[in-house]
């Protein structure tokens, strides 16, 4: 057997290569998104949409790379939209959400009130995408997010762990890993199944009253697994599968938030379900 420390650092490289699937590579950076279009603080809720939409990035994403496809596709719909970065490491720039997570739950509770002091809005709505999509139920939970918050729609989000494929079931095999991985990035110590933090976030529901929650799925998440975990349980909750909606639709993990306009069209019905029509196959070109 190799000695163990020659073991972690690949294990190490390995686990943060796997989890790196969450950031698309090709897009370019900002330190904040675009005035031009999301994050404009002089926009103003309409009547047809009444709260501002606030986007929570991935683990490894950031407040621009995410939301490229996303954030104009809202905006052209009449939205206010922002979003914002979280979970940032000293001296790690761009890749960000590998902070503790309650820490970053604690920035996107500054962030909403934010926003909703610019607005004048009472509430906003939350549309995360992996780690972003299970993040902020720590905030509506325990940091009183509830009384500010309308509805909480989840992108293949990691709401009971990420095992990447099975691969975090090896960490026990490797002594030493997983106490390395979370005190190098807690943020994706909190997101393997069973940790302190996840056990701490289920307990007692997975949902809280006066929050409308969503969840989109994709059975070909190699990330967020296995699939089924990304699925909440509660009153007001909709569990939605993409496939279901659309058998010809392959996204995986990324694709699913970055360019899925399948998904995109369903992000819309949970904002605006009064007006909600059919997710299909033709959504992507709506």
């Amino acid at each position: 057997m190799l000695p163990w420390k020659r073991v972690l650092r690949p294990l190490a490289a390995l686990f943060l290569s796997a989890a790196a699937v969450t950031l698309p590579a090709t897009a370019a950076h900002a330190d904040t998104a675009p005035h031009s279009g999301w994050n404009d603080y002089s926009c103003k809720p309409s009547t047809a949409h009444p709260r501002p939409v606030v986007l929570v990035h991935g683990t490894l994403g950031n407040s621009v790379d995410n939301w490229l496809g996303l954030a104009p596709y809202l905006e052209a719909r009449g939205y206010c939209v922002f979003s914002l970065d979280y979970g940032q490491l000293p001296g790690v720039p761009v890749f960000f959400g590998l902070g503790p997570i309650d820490q970053s739950a604690a920035q996107l509770a500054t962030f909403v009130d934010q926003v909703r002091s610019a607005t004048g809005a009472a509430k906003v709505d939350l549309v995360g995408h992996s780690q972003g999509g299970m993040m902020p139920r720590y905030y509506l939970k325990f940091l009183g997010g509830a009384d500010k918050v309308n509805a909480l729609v989840g992108i293949a989000p990691d709401n009971h762990g990420a095992t990447l494929s099975g691969l975090t079931n090896l960490l026990p095999y490797f002594p030493g890993a997983a106490d390395l991985i979370k005190a190098t990035t807690p943020g994706l110590a909190d997101q393997i199944p069973d940790s302190a933090f996840l056990t701490q976030l289920n307990a007692g529901g997975d949902t809280v009253p006066g929050v409308h929650y969503t969840v989109i799925a994709t059975k070909y998440d190699e990330v967020a697994t296995p699939w089924r975990s990304q699925y909440l349980s509660g009153s007001d909750v909709h569990n939605v599968l993409l496939q279901d909606l659309c058998p010809l639709d392959l996204s995986e993990h990324v694709v699913i938030a970055l360019t899925d306009r399948i998904a995109f069209h369903e992000v819309a019905n949970a904002l605006d379900p009064a007006h909600a029509s059919a997710t299909t196959c033709a959504s992507a070109l709506s």
